[in-house]
């Protein structure tokens, strides 16, 4: 490719790092809609079936079953029009494809193994538990319970 479309095409790059999901996870899109002169997010939740390209050019495929018809909509992952993508399932699967799916309508055919591996970020606001607490406020809250 020519150095100079290379160039232009990385000063274009919106979002920069590592693509947060992977072929297999359950994602949820969340879009910007505009209607007249109002713009609202509408939700696009399904699995990932696709990632084709790389850089700028990197698109997804995500595929939901809706009122028991399988809808496939392809994504730009650089694109405006998308505010985040978050992942609420890691799937594990062994195809960079999973056309395979398409052949399969009911959630239960076409449901795939979570993959145990993945690393979650907890979100802001979620309590720490006991196993992650320090020792030392761990310690200090014993005694005070014993006082």
């Amino acid at each position: 490719m020519n150095l100079t479309i290379k160039k232009i095409e990385d000063a274009q790059v919106i979002r920069k790092g590592v693509v947060p999901f992977r072929v297999g996870d359950s994602v949820k899109v969340s879009l910007k809609i505009k209607e007249g002169e109002k713009e609202r997010i509408q939700a696009y939740e399904g699995l990932v079936t696709a990632i084709q390209g790389s850089g700028s050019k990197l698109k997804f495929t995500v595929r939901k079953i809706s009122y028991g018809v399988g809808v496939e909509k392809t994504f730009y992952y650089q694109s405006p029009m998308i505010k985040e993508v978050k992942t609420t399932r890691s799937g594990k699967v062994r195809r960079a494809k999973l056309f395979y799916l398409r052949g399969k309508l009911n959630k239960k055919d076409a449901r795939i193994q979570e993959n145990k591996k993945a690393v979650r970020i907890p979100s802001e606001g979620v309590a720490e538990s006991a196993k992650t607490a320090p020792v030392a406020e761990v310690a200090s809250a014993a005694e005070e319970t014993k006082a």
